[in-house]
């Protein structure tokens, strides 16, 4: 099983540094991790993907990052209602004779071009890791020379509501 961990941080030297060093000397392997500038001056956002097997391993991981200096929060959001995204750049060849071929699978992933060549297009694609597996995996037989991924970021869900405006009850 695959967790998601956000880490809200003072954005100092030596953090990630500290943090990612806690995940090795705990023996996690991080599969995917982003970090970016959050709306306030200073912040940033941490998002880790980690394999875990056992609960209270992570249980004990959660506590000690929440000791770190400059860590402001720690959230484990896997069992919640979560967004997520990734985003690729993929460069895979086109020479015109596969051009409307490549093209019909760029179409419905909603990817877009953004570099072309005489024989070669890089393509960039967002959306959950899934459907970004999936792009590629069609690419593969046309030949993809290469690939960077950002790795995953993620958001809690805002609840819903599904109560009844008063306004409607009142007519």
């Amino acid at each position: 099983m695959k967790r998601v961990v956000t880490v809200t941080v003072n954005n100092n030297s030596g953090v990630l540094n500290r943090i990612t060093g806690l995940f090795a000397k705990r023996q996690f392997n991080i599969e995917s991790i982003t970090v970016g500038a959050t709306g306030k001056p200073g912040i940033s956002k941490m998002t880790f993907i980690v394999p875990m097997e056992d609960p209270n391993k992570m249980e004990q991981l959660l506590k000690q990052l929440q000791k770190q200096i400059d860590v402001l929060k720690v959230t484990d959001i896997t069992d919640k209602s979560i967004v997520t995204r990734e985003l690729a750049l993929i460069k895979v060849l086109c020479p015109p004779s596969v051009r409307s071929e490549v093209y019909s699978i760029i179409e419905p992933f909603r990817a877009t071009v953004i570099d072309m060549g005489k024989s070669m297009v890089t393509v960039q694609v967002t959306g959950e890791p899934t459907k970004v597996d999936a792009f590629i995996e069609l690419l593969k037989p046309y030949g993809i020379k290469d690939i960077a991924r950002t790795g995953v970021t993620a958001f809690v869900r805002e609840q819903q509501k599904s109560e009844t405006p008063q306004l409607l009850l009142q007519l």
